[in-house]
């Protein structure tokens, strides 16, 4: 039902009947206005995205830098075997440098999301590919493991997170209606990446040697500066040649997120997700030769996964982007969680080589669907407005949990020696995950539907009620009554969609 607005324009004061969804996103901005903070670089209000045009090559840009942010921490390790010779160390010491490389990446969250609001997309990116290359060129020139940790590590961590966080970011605001196929085709990148990387760095190493391949890929690395050139901020156009519509103030961080139940119900279950997701990928390999396979064929298992990966995860974004399906893109998420995590506990009974082949094909698809899934529904739930702060808050408290995952694995399997105890344990934690989004979402609907009768309500009651006193800008209700009412880049929230 309509929600009366009393607001002051430039004569007597004069009621403007607004819709429930846009009055309440008109006093969210308002209030936000009067928090104060710097102007976040978002998405200009009134404009539609674009859905196509200029937005493929921002998905480009995206496919590459999510190639790069994923598959260059697993790249790394084929390096460790001349690092351990040439620093005389173990194989957990150089293992640390893929670690940070994935704490920074997962870590530093919300300082991206601090950056891109204060400074742009486009901005962060390019000192991100700077960042990223610097850190491997002087990887090339280190003389000790902790200054590797500095640079290839802490630094190349770090420049590819600034890029990472504000690819999505651009790509929510320029896909809408697409967005769920937009979103599968850049998660592709990351298996892509990984086929890619991997025998690029051998190659590298055997010709020349760590130094030199160290010294190349910080090079590859400046192609993030030449993805982040391709992310043009959209411009809404004059009306009339007045100004252009003012965009609200905003906290750098914003914090009210965590207000919204769907964004910390969403933000539990893919914390606790992520304690057993990344684990079978580390230890299959391991696992496949403990059963006797020779180290070559123990090897192809990840290729048979990483292939499979790549055709899962813009299969299931198109199957999100499907009119009958995208509402329940919560419901399908949760089962792409349950899917990995009962795959996890089948594949503990693994006997044979054959045994571990349909387990990693099987693994290879519902992770893909994971990848696809996990932003595109983080999208639907907190909109465009809110994404950059809720992405970097999410990925922070993700990032505890990819420290601590496949650690608790390794120190059951040292205690146990018993990889199925490892795979059982990952599969549960999974399964847990989606349990905890699957029962939250039920509960928001539940209080989302016992709401309707009071929507129902006689419209004689309503107006009985007193109006709600709402100061807004008159600049800002001048500028909603002639803008479209189509949101940039946000889908409707139904009780499907509410989490």
């Amino acid at each position: 039902m309509p929600l009366l607005l009393r607001t002051s324009l430039s004569g007597p004061q004069k009621s403007v009947d607004l819709s429930r969804e846009d009055a309440d996103l008109r006093v969210r901005r308002t209030s936000l206005l009067a928090m104060g903070g710097a102007v976040v670089d978002e998405g200009p209000p009134g404009i539609k995205a674009p859905d196509g045009g200029w937005g493929w090559a921002v998905l480009f840009g995206c496919f590459v830098i999510t190639g790069f942010s994923y598959a260059f921490p697993k790249a790394v390790s084929v390096f460790f075997k001349e690092l351990i010779r040439e620093f005389g160390i173990g194989y957990s010491d150089t293992a640390w440098i893929s670690s940070i490389l994935l704490a920074m990446l997962y870590g530093t969250g919300p300082l991206c999301s601090v950056c891109v609001n204060r400074f742009g997309c486009r901005p962060v990116m390019l000192v991100g590919g700077l960042f990223a290359s610097l850190g491997m060129v002087a990887a090339s020139f280190c003389t000790s493991i902790i200054q590797l940790y500095l640079t290839a590590g802490v630094l190349t961590g770090l420049g590819l997170a600034l890029n990472f966080q504000p690819s999505l970011i651009m790509l929510n605001r320029y896909f809408s209606k697409r967005r769920p196929i937009a979103n599968g085709l850049a998660a592709a990148g990351s298996p892509v990446f990984l086929c890619a990387l991997s025998p690029l760095g051998q190659v590298l190493q055997d010709h020349y040697g760590w130094r030199g391949g160290f010294l190349i890929l910080g090079g590859l690395l400046l192609n993030c500066c030449v993805c982040a050139a391709l992310m043009r901020p959209l411009v809404a156009p004059k009306s009339g040649g007045g100004p252009g519509p003012q965009q609200s103030s905003r906290r750098l961080l914003d914090l009210s997120v965590f207000r919204d139940r769907g964004f910390v119900i969403y933000a539990v279950a893919a914390s606790i997700m992520v304690l057993g997701l990344f684990v079978p990928p580390v230890f299959v390999v391991s696992y496949a030769k403990d059963l006797g396979v020779p180290d070559t064929k123990a090897a192809f298992l990840l290729t048979i996964l990483g292939f499979i990966d790549i055709f899962a995860r813009p299969t299931a974004g198109f199957i999100t982007g499907l009119k009958k399906v995208r509402p329940y893109s919560v419901y399908l998420f949760s089962f792409a969680m349950f899917f990995n995590g009962f795959t996890d506990l089948t594949g503990s009974t693994a006997s044979n080589y054959g045994g571990l082949v349909v387990f990693c094909i099987f693994f290879g698809i519902s992770y893909g669907m994971v990848g696809a899934l996990q932003f595109e529904v983080l999208m639907a739930i907190v909109g465009t407005h809110k994404f950059s702060s809720a992405i970097g808050l999410v990925l922070l408290m993700e990032a505890m949990a990819v420290l601590i995952g496949p650690p608790s694995g390794g120190k059951l399997l040292d205690a146990t020696h018993v990889y199925k105890y490892v795979f059982l344990l990952a599969g549960a934690e999974v399964l847990t995950s989606s349990l905890v989004l699957l029962l939250g979402n039920f509960c928001i609907g539940s209080r989302t539907e016992a709401s309707k009768p009071e929507a129902a309500a006689p419209e004689e009651e309503k107006l009985q009620k007193p109006p709600v006193d709402v100061s807004v800008d008159s600049r800002e209700v001048e500028h909603f009554l002639k803008a479209e009412t189509e949101k940039n880049g946000e889908a409707v929230h139904t009780p499907e969609t509410s989490v």
